[in-house]
């Protein structure tokens, strides 16, 4: 017989789900049969199947031995780089400036070196991830931001975290500001840009309208003019809404598409630039709760802001070479 206590990230999981995870040898119509049979129980007493746990709940296994064994496992993410640049850290939560053209999740085009394979990496070396314990919890971001656009993302280490943020993201009590550099100049210089974004998934792509149609969403761009010169604008930028490719197709439907992006850009006025990635960066992150935060509420208030972007330390440099061409 052996017994495990339930930690907080596992609190209000079932019962079978956690065991299929914590013992992947135990054939599941036996993890059944050993239910009925109380051969597994919690605080002594016997279970159900649908059980919630609660932290601190004691789970006593009465089985052979042969199903707490553990294979050895070569785990992927330990084959991601090393390299992270981390803004922000403590015990739950990191902020990390992603690079322009590093993925933050796995996909079809690359399954090992992404932002979260990182992450795990630089935990699981730290010793605060450990995937061979059936109680750990895997790390996970809480936003992303696309392949080619660089700036802060948040990871959380714990379930509370991730649980907290999610529900912050989703409420609007996190703010999220961008940089970047527009082809000429709007006609004000500061607004709120509204639209209706469609996405076309086979392209990849968004399209903008004035009307909404049975597809689109409504699209909420603020932006503020920072520096106008030879017919360039660093622009800062607030998504009052959250969409896909939404800076880069809003800008471009307004005809003021971002410097460097050949999706939604001019390659015409792109290649005079000679620049080959967009000038488009997540900078700077508030956390501004107005409900409760549990544990994170220390985090109230707090700024964040990447303070070296290379297309704002080198605007006139960019205006001068646009001048020239």
């Amino acid at each position: 017989m052996k017994s495990f206590t339930v930690s907080k990230n596992d609190s209000g999981k079932r019962l079978d789900a956690f065991l299929l995870k914590s013992f992947p040898n135990l054939p599941k119509p036996l993890m059944y049969k050993y239910i009925r049979k109380k051969r597994i129980k919690i605080n002594s007493k016997r279970a159900e199947i649908n059980t919630r746990l609660c932290e601190g709940d004691v789970i006593d296994l009465y089985i052979n031995d042969e199903f707490f064994e553990k294979s050895e496992t070569r785990y992927d993410f330990l084959s991601a780089s090393k390299k992270l640049d981390i803004v922000y850290e403590d015990e739950n939560i990191l902020l990390l400036n992603k690079k322009a053209g590093l993925l933050s999740h796995p996909d079809d085009s690359e399954y090992i070196d992404t932002l979260i394979t990182r992450v795990k990496r630089y935990l699981f070396e730290k010793g605060e991830y450990r995937p061979d314990d059936e109680l750990s919890f895997t790390p996970a971001l809480v936003n992303r931001i696309d392949r080619n656009t660089a700036g802060i993302v948040i990871a959380a280490k714990t379930a509370e975290a991730l649980r907290v943020l999610n529900r912050k993201m989703k409420d609007r009590e996190l703010h999220k500001y961008y940089l970047c550099v527009l082809h000429g100049t709007p006609k004000e210089k500061e607004g709120i840009l509204e639209g209706y974004l469609e996405k076309n998934e086979s392209k990849n792509k968004v399209f903008i309208s004035k009307n909404q149609k049975d597809a689109s969403k409504l699209i909420r761009t603020k932006y503020r003019i920072l520096k106008s010169k030879n017919g360039l604008s660093l622009t800062e930028v607030e998504l009052l809404t959250g969409r896909t490719h939404q800076i880069r197709a809003h800008f471009a439907s307004i005809g003021h598409p971002l410097l460097g992006d050949g999706k939604y850009g001019s390659n015409a006025l792109n290649k005079k630039s000679g620049l080959k990635k967009q000038c488009l960066c997540s900078y700077k992150l508030i956390f501004d709760f107005s409900t409760d935060a549990g544990s994170l509420a220390y985090l109230d208030k707090k700024e964040f802001e990447i303070k070296n972007v290379w297309f704002r330390d080198e605007f006139d440099e960019l205006a001068k070479s646009n001048r020239e061409l």
